[in-house]
Order: C-alpha cells, then structure tokens, then sequence
C-alpha cells in the first residue's frame, strides 16, 4: 500500500463519458467492466470499495450544435468543450475528494478526456503528483494542432497549462498543472506532425515503442521511475489508455494503432508501478465494446479487451503472479 494512502480503501469513479471522440460505444465501459466482475475482483485484492459514484451524462447530447464553438481567433473548432468541461469538474470533485480522504482513486471512461478531471481533481490535493500517460497517442495536441478538434487527443495540453492561451470558460476550474518532470508517457507509437514539433519544443518525456523495443520494457520504467523520483518518492497516477496495447490483443477500442505494448509489456507497466508502493490512483479508459468485439479463440460471448481491461486494473492494485 502506498504511503500516501490511509487505508484498503478504494473509491470508484464510473465516468461514461463519449464527447471526447467520434465514435459511440465507448460510454458503455465503465458499465461492462463492472458486470464482467469488476467490484469482486477488487474486494478479493484486499480493498474495500468505499464511495462508487457516476457522472450524470444525460446532458452530454451527440451532435450539440452549440457545443461546436471556436476556440480561437483562427476559428480552430473544438467539439464539445462546454459539455466536457463541466463533466470533467464533476469528475474533478470526486478526484479531489477521494485524494484527500487518502483512498485509492480509480476512475473508469469513457474516452481519455475524463483523465482531465481525474489528474486535475487529484492535483487539487496532491500537488507533487507523477502522473504516467500510457498510450499509442501524444495526446497533447492544442486546437491549432489538432486535426480533428476531438479533446480526447488534447488532455496533456490542459493538464500541463499549454491551452491556456486558447482558456475555454467551462475548463477554468482547472488551477494546478503538471509541471514536465511530473510526467512521463510510455507507449507512445502515433504523434500527429505539428503535435509531435511542440511536444520536443516543451520537452515533454516520452517513450515510445522505439525504446521500448531497444531497452526493454524493465529498462523503460526503470527510467521513468527515476525521472518521477528525481527529487525522492512522490505519488503516482497512471493513465491507461487500452489502445496502449496491441490490438491483437485489445480490438475494441476505437483509435487502434498497431505495434503496441504485448500482453505481458501491458501488465509489466502497472505491475512495476504498484511495486513501487507509490500509485494512488489510476484511469482505465477507451474500452469500447461495440468495436472489435470478437475472441480470436472465437468466444464471441467473451470480449477479450473487458478482460484485458480487468487484468490491468488487477495488476495495478498488487496482484502478483508469485
């Protein structure tokens, strides 16, 4: 257990959450993790569930003309922000309140913009967080970067301050940022060409399956764990993006990119973060179970990346293999 937690507890955040993206489905992963065993799995680890909310999404509506606003003199359009902003507060709330009392935080997307809420609710109460991004994307593009105005490609650029220039009301609510030594991305295989010019201009430290091939996925954490503790121990965030792993072994998800973290990468990552007794909280996001949905044992009744999903989910919460 990590010191910064005061206890086995563990508060659930369900956060259902499409807007961030283009494609409907993903809102049902919070939901299908939970009915493929989820809260049990987590109770037979030793924690007990304390708080278990759901963001209301009932006012999140596809298509909101009026969502799609200009975000800047250049007319750039960013999709949704209205409707995402205030999502993410709310998911914020329960960040904070859930850092504070000492619990683990895990929170479940929904696509990758819930993780604005989750990490900026947490930098609320724990200033010096480490947040490690795992993900096939940057995911730190500005309106003027992104080629599709989706949020769920911009989460980095809110989390570390650089939208502050393109400040959008719904999102200021959004007061600490993480500084570039509190970061780290792993996994990372798909940059968009301007995104990936302002990511060495900030000096943003990322590994990509490039390094992962050359030192090793030990060797790759075992440096990302001395950037995150350079000034000594401080707690840990992970953001996990499923599309992180391969998708021969995680289909449903709906910005697949092959060449991703294997089966035994994908855990090795959560596994080496919760020995450090330092990870407090974690995002699982992305599962989209209308997209890839076949086992390619051809269980059609099974949905490998759910399980997948719980796997990860299990092994960031301490469960070894001996």
């Amino acid at each position: 257990m990590s010191p910064a937690l005061q206890s086995n507890l563990l508060n659930l955040i369900r956060a259902p959450v499409a807007l961030g993206q283009g494609l409907e489905g993903v809102d049902e992963g919070p939901s299908i993790l939970i009915e493929n065993g989820l809260i049990g799995m987590v109770e037979s680890l030793g924690w007990k569930l304390g708080n278990d909310s759901e963001i209301d999404i009932r006012n999140l509506t596809w298509n909101s003309p009026a969502a799609d606003v200009p975000a800047h003199q250049h007319g750039t359009r960013i999709k949704f922000p209205k409707e995402l902003g205030e999502a993410c507060q709310d998911i914020a709330r329960l960040a904070e309140a859930s850092s504070k009392s000492g619990a683990f935080t895990l929170t479940l997307g929904g696509d990758h913009s819930v993780a604005i809420g989750s990490i900026g609710g947490a930098l609320l109460a724990r200033p010096d967080l480490g947040v490690i991004w795992v993900d096939a994307h940057g995911d730190f593009n500005t309106p003027e970067t992104s080629p599709s105005g989706n949020i769920h490609g911009m989460p980095l650029a809110f989390l570390t301050g650089h939208m502050e220039p393109y400040r959008l009301p719904s999102f200021q609510w959004l007061k600490n940022h993480l500084k570039l030594e509190q970061l780290v991305l792993v996994g990372i295989r798909s940059i968009d060409p301007e995104e990936r010019l302002i990511m060495k201009k900030w000096g943003v430290h990322v590994f990509s399956m490039t390094e992962i091939d050359r030192f090793g996925i030990g060797g790759v954490m075992e440096q990302a764990k001395q950037i995150l503790f350079r000034s000594g121990p401080r707690p840990l965030h992970l953001s996990y993006d499923i599309d992180a792993v391969d998708p021969h072994f995680a289909p449903s998800t709906g910005t697949k990119v092959r060449g991703g973290l294997s089966y035994r990468e994908a855990h090795f990552v959560a596994e080496c973060l919760a020995e450090t007794g330092s990870l407090v909280g974690m995002d699982l996001v992305e599962i989209n179970p209308r997209l890839g949905y076949v086992d390619p044992a051809h269980r059609e009744e099974r949905n490998v990346t759910v399980e997948v999903g719980l796997e990860l989910i299990a092994s960031a919460l301490g469960r070894k293999i001996y």
